[in-house]
């Protein structure tokens, strides 16, 4: 879902939590190794996301966030803050050509520059996040 996160609303943060789960604990973050990943170019995007990034002039970029039960990608437009919120089990990440990553929710799509090291790191530590969470919850499910 394509959010409009620039003003503390309770309501639109519980729809967030409820969706990909509350943000990690400072520990939880450690742990992992960083849960954010900076800023991403984009090189494309869906029609609506276009349609928001259009109105202004500035260079389009991106960040991704790990949550337990999915990710946020943040962007901003006339100084207003989106977020897409993908939950685990609608992530799609492509990767079509060498230098460029497909992150894809339903009839949601964000492709992103990956010409350094560490976005293909993160990249590949939201992969495995998401194949040890859902291995978990795939043995709470036939336990």
């Amino acid at each position: 879902m394509l959010l409009n996160v620039s003003y503390n609303r309770p309501k639109i943060k519980k729809q967030i939590d409820e969706s990909v789960g509350q943000s990690f604990s400072l520990v939880d973050r450690v742990k992992l190794g960083g849960i954010g990943s900076g800023k991403l170019v984009i090189n494309s995007t869906s029609k609506q996301i276009y349609n928001l990034l259009i109105l202004d002039s500035y260079r389009n970029v991106c960040s991704i966030e790990i949550r337990p039960k999915g990710i946020i990608l943040s962007f901003r437009s006339l100084l207003e803050t989106y977020a897409l919120v993908i939950p685990f089990y609608k992530l799609k990440i492509y990767k079509g050509q060498s230098q460029e990553y497909s992150v894809y929710m339903d009839n949601y799509f964000v492709k992103v520059k990956a010409d350094e090291k560490r976005i293909h790191k993160f990249m590949r530590k939201i992969l495995d996040y998401k194949l040890s969470n859902n291995e978990l919850n795939n043995m709470n499910y036939y336990e």
